[in-house]
């Protein structure tokens, strides 16, 4: 266990880093499956551009790879173009 003031301060910002990034990442997935599952191109559209900037922020912030996210995006684009 930590001694130090400094290191239960970082183990709290830590934990609390963790959680937001799990929640963003979760919540990122949730809306790239919502994508997949749409038929309608005009949806599809815009909720792409939601999902593009929501994958460029993790991507952003190290939560994912930049590889990753360019795949992602890549794919995903490819899928509504085929609409």
């Amino acid at each position: 266990m930590a001694n130090h003031k400094s290191a239960l301060k970082r183990i709290r910002s830590n934990n609390a880093k963790r959680l937001r990034n799990k929640y963003q990442h979760k919540t990122t997935r949730t809306f790239i499956k919502r994508l997949r599952g749409t038929t309608d191109k005009v949806e599809a559209q815009e909720l792409f551009k939601t999902v593009a900037g929501m994958i460029d922020k993790l991507a952003k912030k190290n939560i994912i790879h930049k590889n990753k996210a360019a795949h992602n995006k890549s794919s995903l684009q490819k899928f509504v173009n085929a609409l």
